[in-house]
């Protein structure tokens, strides 16, 4: 990138493709492609094996059940599923939602969409000084009216992550019935994930920042409940019988995905499972922790850097602002030193402001990610801070 070797640092946006994610999905395009479930013909019928069998593979990932298994657009339009579906018909006025201040944008404009419809009430769990969420505060916060809280795994802005297992825990002491939603985005790429040890009702995820293709994500919910909730959009293939008296709709997953899906790009995902998998997510969690302290000590050597995230449970990726630049600034002289980092509010407005500052330039970590990459960003902030100091 600019002539210079690239360090690739913003895996926490998207994630570089491996080769055999790519092989994937053309070879759908180039040998076999048709729509799926519902021809004769032994090419849909081959696509459709494949297709239903990336759900089978997505479940056995996270340890749930197949048809518990909803593919999406993207973990976003998997929240306003949630929201639209779940939240639309269980959710009263003056009913309660917990957020929390580290909280993505997709986990905060859906509730607030339900608030102006419904009326509903949505709480924020603060933050401690090191970016850990304040656990007393959280238990305060729940009610008799809370019917849910929803929470990332891993903050994409920070890299703290959150003791989901334990938010679930105290939830369900205080009320059972509370239902507690997980935006898995971040901690699939970088842990080993059980859903049935988190305590969760719904986790989502999305397959671009998996090492997969962008268009295509992953609502895992309860069977109960996504049996009881009403269909998300009405089309084809989500249906039992239509007449113009009224439809019929499928049990789920079918009931959630109408219209022709993102055939090739489930299969693709399904190669970048069998990629990570075989690479063991333990080995890429050692390597990105690794990395991590890498870049701490070197990054803590830099003059004028103050850091956002430093609790002790984190996952890769680097927060921070200088005091001797604005972040957009440093990111362009990296960009000429061949290191691509992000900056802003990481679709983090609300965190920002927690903060008292507009952004942070953020550096995030893959399992493609080298030591070298690392100090191409300790040089290339050097060079920042002597141009720009």
């Amino acid at each position: 990138m600019n002539g210079q070797p690239l360090a690739y640092l913003d895996s926490a946006a998207s994630a570089q493709k491996p080769r055999m994610v790519i092989n994937a999905l053309m070879a759908v395009y180039e040998t076999e492609y048709a729509n799926i479930h519902r021809g004769l013909y032994k090419i849909s019928q081959n696509v459709t094996e494949k297709f239903e069998a990336v759900r089978e593979k997505v479940a056995d990932f996270i340890g749930v059940k197949t048809d518990e298994i909803v593919f999406t657009r993207n973990a976003t339009e998997a929240i306003n599923l949630v929201a639209t579906c779940w939240g639309g018909s269980v959710f009263a006025r003056g009913d309660e939602i917990i957020l929390t201040t580290m909280e993505h944008h997709a986990n905060i404009v859906p509730w607030q969409l339900l608030q102006d419809r419904i009326g509903i009430v949505i709480r924020i769990v603060p933050l401690r000084a090191d970016g850990t969420l304040d656990m007393a505060a959280f238990a305060g916060l729940l009610s008799p009216r809370t019917r849910m809280v929803s929470v990332t795994h891993i903050s994409n802005a920070l890299g703290i992550v959150n003791d989901v297992s334990q938010i679930s825990a105290i939830a369900k002491k205080f009320n059972p019935e509370i239902k507690v939603l997980v935006d898995g985005s971040q901690s699939v790429v970088h842990r080993d994930i059980h859903i049935p040890d988190l305590g969760c009702d719904f986790f989502v995820f999305t397959g671009h920042k998996l090492y997969g293709p962008s268009g295509i994500g992953v609502l895992w919910g309860r069977y109960e409940l996504l049996a009881a909730m009403p269909p998300y959009q009405g089309g084809g293939d989500m249906i039992e019988a239509v007449s113009f008296d009224g439809t019929t709709f499928k049990p789920p997953p079918a009931r959630f995905e109408a219209g022709t899906p993102a055939i090739a790009d489930v299969i693709a995902l399904g190669a970048a499972i069998d990629y990570v998998q075989g690479i063991g997510m333990d080995a890429i969690a050692a390597h990105e922790g690794r990395l991590l302290r890498e870049a701490m000590n070197a990054l803590s050597a830099i003059d004028g850097l103050t850091f956002y995230g430093t609790g002790p449970d984190k996952a890769g990726i680097v927060s921070f602002t200088a005091d001797w630049a604005h972040p957009s600034d440093i990111a362009m002289i990296l960009d000429q030193c061949g290191v691509a980092v992000r900056t802003g509010h990481h679709c983090c407005m609300p965190l920002m402001r927690y903060y008292g500052i507009e952004g942070t330039v953020r550096a995030s970590f893959g399992l493609y990610t080298s030591v070298e990459d690392i100090e191409a960003l300790s040089v290339g902030l050097r060079k920042a801070r002597e141009l720009l100091s």
